[in-house]
Order: structure tokens, then C-alpha cells, then sequence
């Protein structure tokens, strides 16, 4: 964890995207589908109300998460990932799109899912309790939060955090607020399910 470091900008995603239009290979890893199957796998209810995706990217997880949701709207702060998303999705109604950098903004609406998949360790420190505190006063009683990140250490990024910080962050949260439902550590990435405290119950 480097407390000192700044969460990454909207530029460094742009320059990334600019660079390479699938920097991540989304679209065609083998590894990136197997973990898409796990995420879905993971959510325990066959469909929810209304979704929230952090950091949708060019829309590969959005597009199957959307067939899970009634309502799904992605954020991201990449107008370049996004305009990919939005193409790849635009034949699917019940998904809407949002230029948004979290936690500097964050949607007014409530949620029953969040999904947090690849973007926690962008953050800094700070920016990460902000993004907690939001995600939990948007997301209903008994709604949803799943993370999914990446774990091994490579020195070649410039992430403020690592998954494993991520991941520690919301797992030290008080049980009055958030339970753990289950977790699963893969070779390259661990998940994370949480559901929200209903604190009139």
C-alpha cells in the first residue's frame, strides 16, 4: 500500500485506450472470460432491480451483466472505453451509460448490486474509504457488493493499492454495516460478496 500516491487520472486511462483499444485484452482472454463466469456465478440472486458497474471499460462484463439486471448503469472515466461500451451495448435497452469519476461523483440513485471488478487499486487511500462510504449509503438493505481484483504484485504498474488492499478495506468494515457473504481466491485474482446490513431490522 503507498499511502502517498495519488489515485490514477482520466488522462492515464485515455492515454492507455489511445494506445491500445483493448489494453487489457477484455474482449479476447481466455483468462478475462473465466473470471467474467465467476463473477456472474457468484451473485446469488438470477436477477436484480437496478446494477451499478464501476468502471465498465469497452463493455465486455457490462454486456453480460446486463442479461442479471433489470436496470444497469456503468460509470467510467474514460470517454474512449466508454464510447466502446456504448456500442457494444446499444442493442440492450436496459443499459445506461455515465461519464463519472468515483468517488469525486457518484450517482444519487440506490442500488440492489454493485459491482467493483478491476478499479479499487486505482485509487488511493483516501479516494478508496470515500468510494466505500458511497458505495454502501447508495447500495439498499440486502442489496449486493462484488469485488473482484487482481492479486500478484507486478512493479511495472503505477496502482496506489494492491486487490488484497482493496478487498482488506471492506472486510474490516463493522458487521453492523456489511456482511460477508463469501469469498474465493483464484491464482491471479480473488471475489469478494458482501451484503448490506438492513440497520432498522
Amino acid at each position: 500500500m503507498n499511502l502517498s500516491q495519488q489515485s490514477l487520472t482520466p488522462d492515464y486511462f485515455d492515454a492507455l485506450y489511445s494506445a491500445d483499444s483493448d489494453p487489457w485484452q477484455f474482449e479476447t482472454s481466455s483468462y478475462e472470460d473465466k473470471k467474467y463466469a465467476a463473477t456472474l456465478a457468484a451473485l446469488p440472486n438470477a436477477r436484480y432491480r437496478s446494477a451499478l458497474e464501476i468502471g465498465g471499460s469497452i463493455g465486455v462484463l457490462t454486456a453480460k451483466l446486463a442479461e442479471r439486471c433489470h436496470s444497469l448503469l456503468s460509470v467510467d472515466v474514460s470517454e474512449r472505453a466508454q464510447q466502446q461500451a456504448i456500442a457494444r451495448c446499444q442493442a440492450l435497452p436496459n443499459v445506461r451509460f455515465q461519464l463519472m469519476q468515483v468517488p469525486q461523483a457518484y450517482p444519487e440513485e440506490s442500488f440492489d448490486l454493485t459491482v467493483l471488478s478491476e478499479v479499487g487499486y486505482y485509487w488511493c487511500w483516501d479516494d478508496l474509504l470515500k468510494a466505500q462510504k458511497l458505495m454502501l449509503d447508495h447500495l439498499e438493505p440486502g442489496g449486493h457488493l462484488l469485488l473482484v481484483h487482481w492479486t500478484p504484485y507486478a512493479d511495472y504498474y503505477e496502482n496506489p493499492l494492491s486487490g488484497d488492499d482493496v478487498h482488506e478495506a471492506f472486510l474490516a468494515l463493522p458487521s453492523s454495516q456489511i456482511k460477508h457473504l463469501g469469498g474465493d481466491r483464484a491464482e491471479t485474482y480473488r471475489l469478494d460478496l458482501f451484503e448490506r446490513v438492513d440497520a432498522s431490522a
